[in-house]
């Protein structure tokens, strides 16, 4: 029992050793500083609008399209605008895609299109997208084109592979 309480005044004395204690030093406030001037922050800049020309199909369904054929959709659409507009640029989603497009200025009531292009390299279900901007009310506008389907081997794709492993 003796020892017991030996080894509680122990611990006792050893933690009130290695105990903190607060530091009483007064420290003083710095002096308080100027605000800085407001600084002007160029607003961003606005985003583009939606477009508003008539697109014949704005998705497309490939079906099932055969390995190692590409497959192309042309998405055509009617300047229905009081004015002339230009397709600025095509950017497919993806390197697998390429696009074409009407690249001379499309009049009021004229038609224009997007041909897109899709790699069929492997077999798989896709779900592609293309985004097409043009300037219309001499703004840039937006829209994003999207296509799908599924590459399937083929019959002599699948005899190659059967010749390769016998």
């Amino acid at each position: 029992m003796k020892s017991i309480k030996l080894s509680i005044v122990a611990l006792f004395i050893a933690s009130a050793s290695f105990a903190q204690t607060k530091d009483t030093k007064t420290v003083k406030a710095p002096a308080p500083v100027a605000a800085p001037a407001p600084v002007a922050v160029p607003a961003p800049p606005p985003a583009p609008k939606q477009s508003v020309v008539k697109w014949d199909q704005e998705m497309h369904d490939f079906g099932d399209i055969p390995k190692g054929i590409p497959a192309t959709y042309e998405f055509s659409f009617t300047n229905n605008t009081k004015e002339t507009i230009i397709i600025t640029s095509v950017k497919p989603a993806c390197g697998c895609t390429a696009a074409n497009y009407t690249k001379t200025p499309i009049k009021p009531g004229e038609k224009g299109m997007v041909a897109a292009t899709f790699n069929a390299a492997s077999p798989a279900p896709f779900q592609k997208s293309v985004t097409v901007m043009t300037n219309e009310g001499g703004a840039e506008a937006i829209k994003t084109l999207s296509f799908k389907g599924k590459v399937i081997e083929t019959s002599t794709d699948a005899d190659k592979k059967t010749d390769i492993k016998s």
